[in-house]
């Protein structure tokens, strides 16, 4: 397994973030939370997951790409807060088995793909075939969503652009059938997850996510759509408890 990375803040930071990004990105995608969470004393990490920034498998189950992040956490390294977007979200809950059960853990889920009916699925393969045949330039980026930075336009570009695009038909196949709500109903004691959802006008992610269940808390974000790291970051950083020095 190839270490692929992007890493923000000092190792010796007090705390520690692990973002996990969404499908047909990279970790570039999180550059600007993560300058957050450097002002806020962490150290962060950001791995690029398979089929993503020219890492090519043949495997692209959730399952596995989550098994290759396993070096990210040996020798008992833990993190303070996990942050995944989208397809990132059912990667980021399949982690949770590899956390050490003595440290207190938040999770924040942005949007995550849970469930995807047959339809919907077929529509994303073909968004993103579109997407890959002709990669839109940051300048349209900019122009169809004001509230992105240009940084944030130029990072799209790049995930697209190194996206396994031999291979994306391969990740939708293996996953089929799309449905990862279950990985969200045994929360382990020690981990808090949240979900922040985009405004239920853009899309039907809340329907997807499960009610009454223990430690689980999900957030509607009116008036944001899907790319909530890019539209509200603020939403995101007031989802991580402060340090016990500052309560």
């Amino acid at each position: 397994m190839t270490i692929s990375a992007s890493q923000w803040g000092l190792p010796t930071a007090s705390r520690r973030a692990l973002l996990i990004h969404g499908m047909t990105m990279s970790s570039q995608s999180w550059q600007g939370v993560a300058e957050l969470l450097v002002a806020d004393g962490f150290f962060v990490v950001a791995p690029n997951l398979l089929g993503h920034a020219g890492r090519q498998s043949t495997d692209y189950r959730v399952s596995n790409i989550a098994e290759d992040l396993r070096s990210y956490f040996v020798m008992g390294t833990s993190y303070d807060v996990i942050i995944g977007h989208s397809f990132g979200g059912p990667v980021t809950l399949s982690l949770l088995p590899f956390l050490p059960k003595t440290k207190d853990t938040t999770v924040i889920l942005l949007d995550p793909a849970l469930e995807v009916t047959e339809e919907k699925l077929e529509m994303n393969k073909q968004l993103v075939i579109n997407e890959l045949a002709r990669i839109r330039t940051p300048e349209e980026h900019m122009a169809e969503n004001p509230a992105w930075s240009r940084r944030d336009c130029m990072s799209r570009v790049l995930g697209m652009a190194t996206y396994d695009g031999a291979g994306s038909m391969e990740m939708f196949r293996q996953n089929t059938p799309w449905s990862f709500s279950g990985l969200i109903k045994n929360i382990p004691p020690n981990v808090k997850v949240t979900v922040l959802v985009s405004d239920p006008k853009f899309n039907d992610i809340l329907e997807s996510v499960p009610r009454d269940v223990e430690r689980l808390n999900s957030k509607v974000l009116t008036g944001i759509g899907h790319w909530i790291q890019y539209e509200l970051p603020r939403a995101i950083m007031d989802e991580i408890p402060l340090p016990r020095a500052k309560l």
